[in-house]
């Protein structure tokens, strides 16, 4: 591990991601990150804790997920804001889901959730990853698991479309298609 010149803690690699990433898209939003981390009234812990995040987000855009968990787990242990701490765990749950860990990744919303309670998109891919198992368990022959998971999506899917009432028009379609939602749901 060598010293990350920017934050003056050590880091895996020679350089931290931001430092070494030749995608033209990822440098520019590194300098742009950067100069308002500047600017920004931050103190140190809040700036080590964004670039952590920062490099967790390019590698998982990178495919390099065990990277991607590991800056976010550092993100994690430095974030003291709620609401930042929930999209931390919002990316480490996109990881987990990606990988096929679906119950990992139920666990990190769910503590997204716990920390910012109007995050339609959480409540999104919580319905998404049910009506998944859902759809696996009535595969199997196994109806009471799949009727449960699919319950729980239509749960989710009502509550994020509460909170963003235009968005997820193919949940309010499947909402309306199985008889699982409520009046107060569609548009």
């Amino acid at each position: 591990m060598e010293p990350c010149p920017k934050l003056g803690t050590l880091r895996q690699g020679a350089l931290p991601r931001s430092q070494r990433n030749d995608n033209f898209i990822d440098k520019s939003f590194t300098v742009m990150a950067d100069l308002i981390l500047k600017v920004l009234p931050t103190n140190q812990k809040a700036k080590e804790a964004f670039a952590y995040y920062r490099d967790g987000m390019s590698a998982q855009g990178d495919g390099e997920y065990a990277e991607a968990l590991e800056n976010y787990q550092e993100a994690l242990r430095l974030e003291e804001d709620p609401n930042d701490r929930a999209f931390i765990l919002y990316n480490m749950a996109l990881v987990y889901a990606s990988n096929g860990e679906h119950n990992r990744a139920l666990e990190q919303y769910e503590q997204a959730l716990e920390l910012n309670a109007k995050m339609p998109q959480v409540l999104n891919n919580m319905a998404v990853i049910h009506h998944h198992l859902g759809s696996i368990a009535q595969e199997k022959g196994e109806g009471d698991e799949a009727d449960r998971r699919f319950d729980l999506a239509a749960d989710y899917w009502s509550k994020a479309i509460r909170l963003a009432p235009n968005n997820y028009i193919e949940a309010q379609n499947w909402l309306k298609t199985t008889g699982r939602g409520s009046a107060d749901v569609y548009l």
